[in-house]
């Protein structure tokens, strides 16, 4: 939601999601009743939810704290930083299918990144070379196929597959378990401020919230949840990572693990997961074969969500004009692409369409051979020498 469009509304949705107690079920539940937000808000403030009746919920709705919520909005009009809301266009339809979604994310960076086909790459903050080297080459891998890499800016597996990303210029996300304005550990700032440039920080967490031992689990729950698959790479028996691999498995999304020896205490969580039904991977293809399909349906999906063509084609060459032809979005992204790298903003500039519809049909054209994402934006598949 752009900080200029229908300030009321924001507000409202600030005060919720900073009401003591509520929670994204109950606010997710208002939505569904009262139709709007501040239809939503109005009626928690009368008591017409079980939690908003909690004393200190109902004190915050009557009387919320207005510097508190005019920080957040000075936060949100800051570029490049939004607040995307469950009842809006550009949330993550991925996401919005997951058990226990968040109702809403503050997100700095590229909002876009978002509705990209995402592999989750986690595991043990104290990982071992080995286990770091494997998530670093298995991140480019991933990235080079045209997947983002999605992770929790924590130190070990987290950061080496941050890192693979970046350096293979692809997308990568960071889920935080504090707002989207603090990074914890704080030594990962500088990391931090890449994944802003070239992916997004995302948060369910408003600006200033500081980090929590309960945030963590729901933080991993939203790493699953916008994913096509997790991938553990290292984790110990009681490894976080392992609450990430649950998280992905009552989502329906695919789990993977890579094995280790049996005297290593960082293979056995892998070793659990795998006993219980994950897959056991020894190669980025793999995951690729297993994860390709899914995003070929991911891009059928969000183009449904969003009231527009799926109609798929067989065949077609190149550098030709597609044969969507009788799709004029489509027409109009195919006019506004070059054989120059593109980003994602500069394309909806150009053609005029929305960035959620944008990301599907990009991710289509992605896979049928269309256009290359390079460098974290698009550009028209060159065609063969010859």
């Amino acid at each position: 939601m752009d900080i200029e469009t229908n300030r009321a509304a924001l507000e409202a949705w600030l005060i919720l999601l900073r009401a003591p107690g509520l929670g994204p079920v109950s606010l997710r539940e208002l939505l569904a009743t009262h139709g709007d937000v501040r239809s939503a808000l109005a009626a928690a403030r009368r008591g017409a939810h079980a939690r908003a009746r909690d004393e200190a919920c109902r004190d915050w709705l009557r009387a919320p704290d207005a510097p508190r919520i005019a920080a957040d909005l000075d936060w949100l009009a800051q570029p490049s930083h939004a607040l995307l809301t469950c009842d809006g266009a550009e949330f993550p339809a991925l996401l919005d299918d997951a058990p226990g979604a968040p109702a809403a994310l503050f997100v700095a960076g590229d909002c876009s990144a978002l509705w990209q086909p995402q592999v989750a790459i986690v595991g043990s903050r104290n990982a071992s070379q080995g286990g770091c080297a494997n998530a670093d080459a298995f991140a480019r891998a991933l990235a080079a196929a045209g997947f983002a890499i999605t992770s929790g800016l924590a130190e070990g597996i987290d950061t080496a597959a941050h890192a693979g990303a970046l350096g293979a210029g692809a997308a990568t996300l960071a889920v935080l378990g504090t707002g989207p304005d603090r990074v914890y550990p704080a030594r990962q700032g500088p990391l931090a401020a890449r994944i802003t440039a070239q992916g997004a920080l995302v948060s369910e967490f408003p600006p200033g919230t500081p980090a929590h031992e309960s945030h963590f689990p729901r933080r991993n729950r939203v790493i699953a949840g916008l994913s096509l698959g997790t991938l553990v790479v290292e984790a110990g028996i009681r490894s976080g990572a392992l609450i990430t691999a649950r998280n992905a498995t009552e989502a329906g999304r695919e789990v993977f693990a890579i094995p280790g020896s049996i005297h290593n205490p960082l293979a056995r969580g892998c070793h659990q997961l795998i006993r219980q039904g994950a897959k056991l991977i020894e190669t980025a293809d793999e995951i690729i074969g297993e994860l390709a399909p899914l995003a070929q349906r991911l891009g059928a999906n969000l183009r449904e969500r969003l009231d527009e063509s799926t109609e798929r084609v067989s065949s077609r060459g190149r550098d030709a004009q597609p044969s969507r032809a009788d799709d004029p979005d489509y027409a109009r992204l195919y006019a506004a692409l070059g054989h120059d790298t593109l980003g994602v903003d500069q394309l909806a500039d150009r053609s005029g369409l929305p960035v959620a519809a944008l990301a599907s049909m990009l991710l289509m054209l992605e896979l049928e051979g269309e256009v290359v994402a390079e460098r974290g934006g698009y550009a028209r598949r060159s065609a063969a020498p010859g």
